[in-house]
C-alpha cells in the first residue's frame, strides 16, 4: 500500500501484512444508506481506514465494494489499493469475504479483516492488534474481546488464509473461526473502538452521545469536490497523504 510506517526492529521478525477492507453492503438497516461513506470530522469512514492501515504499516489492501460502488469508489482509487468489485453482493457478507481473500492471495504472513462501519478504529489500534498476533501463544487468528464482547478488525494467519481458501466458495473467515475454534486467539481489551460499529440509526445517536462527534449521512452531507480531489494537493504529492496530513487518525 506504500505504507508510511514498518513494523520494524524489537524482538519480532518484520511480518509481511495484508488487509481486506469490506465496503460493499447495502448498509439496509440504516435505510439503505452506504455506511462507508458516512463522514466522521469531515472525512468518509472508508478513507478513515485506509489512512490507518496505511499508518499501521499494513503492505497492500484490496478493498471489496458492491452496492453502491460507483460513489465509494473514486474515493478509494485515490489511494495504492486494489479495489475487487463483488458484482452479487446481495449474497451477503460471507462473498465479499471469499472475494477479498481470494483476490488478497496467501503470500502473507499476516490478513486483517476491517469492516467500513467503525468509525473510532484508528492506525495505533490495529498497530496493537498486529501486536497482539505477534505476540499469541497459540492459533492462528487473533480476534479482539471488550467485556466478553467479541471486535473487529480480526488478524489471520497466512496458514488460515491459505486453509479457507483450499476449501470450497461456501468457506469464508467466519464459517472457518466457528468450525475451528481451537486456532482462535482472543486479545483481551478494554479498548471500545473494536466493538463500536454502526448499523442503525439508534447506533449513530449513540455514538454521538458517547463521543461528543457527528456522524452524517451521505444524503445530508454529499461528498464535496474537495473530498475526491484535495484543492490543497500539491500535483506531485499523492492525495491519501494528504488527507492523512489534514486528518490525522489518531
Amino acid at each position: 500500500m506504500g505504507c508510511l510506517l514498518k513494523q520494524g526492529g524489537g524482538l519480532y521478525a518484520r511480518m509481511r501484512i495484508g488487509a481486506v477492507l469490506l465496503a460493499a453492503g447495502q448498509g439496509s438497516r440504516l435505510g439503505n444508506q452506504p455506511k462507508a461513506l458516512l463522514e466522521l470530522q469531515g472525512v468518509p469512514l472508508i478513507n478513515r481506514h485506509l489512512i490507518a492501515l496505511s499508518g499501521a504499516g499494513v503492505d497492500e489492501v484490496v478493498v471489496v465494494t458492491g452496492f453502491y460502488h460507483e460513489q465509494v469508489e473514486p474515493l478509494v482509487e485515490q489511494f495504492p489499493v486494489q479495489i475487487v468489485r463483488n458484482l452479487n453482493p446481495g449474497a451477503g457478507q460471507p462473498s465479499s469475504v471469499r472475494l477479498g481473500i481470494e483476490t488478497l492471495g496467501d503470500k502473507f504472513d499476516a490478513v486483517i479483516m476491517v469492516l467500513c462501519d467503525q468509525p473510532l478504529v484508528s492506525a495505533n489500534d490495529i498497530t496493537t492488534l498486529i501486536a497482539a498476533f505477534k505476540k499469541r501463544l497459540f492459533g492462528e487468528i487473533v480476534i479482539p474481546q471488550v467485556n466478553g464482547t467479541r471486535g473487529n478488525p480480526i488478524v489471520l494467519s497466512g496458514a488460515a488464509i491459505a486453509q479457507i481458501l483450499a476449501e470450497d466458495q461456501n468457506m469464508y473467515c467466519r464459517k472457518f473461526i466457528d468450525e475451528h475454534p481451537e486456532q482462535v486467539s482472543y486479545f483481551e481489551s478494554d479498548n471500545q473502538h473494536y466493538v463500536t460499529d454502526i448499523d442503525t440509526q439508534a447506533d449513530i445517536e449513540k455514538f454521538e452521545q458517547n463521543t461528543g462527534w457527528t456522524l452524517t449521512l451521505p444524503d445530508q452531507n454529499p461528498i464535496a469536490d474537495s473530498a475526491l480531489t484535495p484543492k490543497s494537493v500539491v500535483s506531485s504529492e499523492p492525495a491519501y497523504l494528504a488527507l492523512r496530513r489534514r486528518h490525522a487518525v489518531t
